[in-house]
């Protein structure tokens, strides 16, 4: 995967998940922050990650922003759309971007233990899935790592 590709849409799409991700860290979430829009730079969804404030394991960023997005487009077929999210989907998320018919995926960081797109169950990577999107990785990689990182280190030094 590459950066080369990100256009200054996707950079704009990705600071706004940052932002997002910098939300999620301040309501004490795992920062993640993921934004869905159209080529036009309309944004149709966006979210950050709310597992624990709703109680709910699926309430990642990108379900949220996905949720979001299918509202507002009135369709569960987002065709056409793209998504920034600051961290690589994990399989459950891959999966709902495929059902979703997400164009395009750009993450930041690389998530080596529950990745689902590079790492892990690689779900795009299946000969049966039926929908694989473009998949661009490392646009803000450092300064999501950074993120993700100091919110994991405050979380161990708070013990």
């Amino acid at each position: 995967m590459s950066t080369t590709n990100n256009t200054s849409l996707d950079i704009k799409m990705m600071q706004l998940a940052m932002e997002l991700a910098k939300k999620a860290a301040i309501a004490d979430e795992v920062p993640v922050g993921a934004v869905i829009y159209d080529a036009d730079g309309t944004i149709w969804g966006q979210g950050h990650n709310l597992t624990i404030t709703n109680s709910d394991p699926t309430a990642h960023a990108e379900i949220i922003a996905l949720r979001e997005a299918g509202k507002k487009y009135e369709s569960a077929n987002l065709t056409g759309l793209m998504l920034a999210v600051t961290l690589e989907p994990c399989a459950m998320c891959a999966q709902a971007m495929a059902w979703a018919r997400i164009k395009s995926i750009h993450f930041a960081a690389r998530d080596e233990k529950s990745g689902g797109v590079l790492h892990g169950a690689k779900v795009f990577a299946h000969r049966t899935c039926h929908h694989k999107p473009t998949v661009l990785d490392g646009l803000m990689a450092e300064e999501s790592r950074d993120l993700l990182q100091k919110f994991f280190k405050s979380k161990r030094n708070a013990k």
